[in-house]
């Protein structure tokens, strides 16, 4: 039996120098600034800190500053899966939905109307890492131009590049 996966919605906000103000609807805040090499460096209110990135085919890697990393999916929708098959939380953008449709699917819990969830990878080595790296370096250079910069950064989500890197409905940015 699967469980139905918990939701936390977030809003991001785009400051004067161009970084993020992230808002999630547990009370938590971020403040996310890209780096000039993609990754997206991040601080909270309650004093974790560390860098996100997108590896590849949808996967985030979510490094905190002790070392300790976890990963994400993006599921599109600006949603983004967290944790492990039988404790998924989904990390929904409401900036990207706004009105009537971010409100149905918040209240359904999104999986129902836009399909299932793909839970993410529990674990990568370095070297399947590095293989979803170089395969998102081919499907970038090979058809003249860049995916979203998606994903969720880890229990969060936003980009684009018409405001700095930021407001997409990704989770990564």
């Amino acid at each position: 039996m699967t469980q139905q996966p918990g939701i936390l919605t977030y809003k991001d906000e785009l400051l004067a120098d161009k970084s993020v103000r992230r808002t999630y609807s547990d009370g938590r805040f971020e403040w996310r600034r890209r780096l000039p090499d993609g990754r997206i460096e991040w601080q909270d209110n309650q004093g974790n800190s560390g860098v996100d990135e997108l590896l590849g085919d949808g996967v985030l890697k979510r490094t905190f500053a002790s070392g300790q990393s976890v990963y994400g999916r993006e599921q599109g929708y600006g949603r983004t899966a967290w944790g492990t098959p039988n404790n998924l939380v989904v990390t929904m953008n409401e900036t990207s939905f706004g009105g009537r449709v971010g409100a149905i699917l918040t209240g359904i819990g999104a999986g129902m109307l836009l399909g299932s969830i793909v839970a993410p990878p529990q674990i990568l080595s370095a070297e399947e890492e590095q293989a979803l790296r170089e395969k998102a370096r081919e499907n970038t250079s090979g058809n003249g131009g860049g995916g979203d910069g998606g994903g969720d950064g880890g229990w969060g989500d936003s980009d684009g590049d018409t405001d700095g890197g930021f407001g997409g409905d990704s989770d990564f940015g």
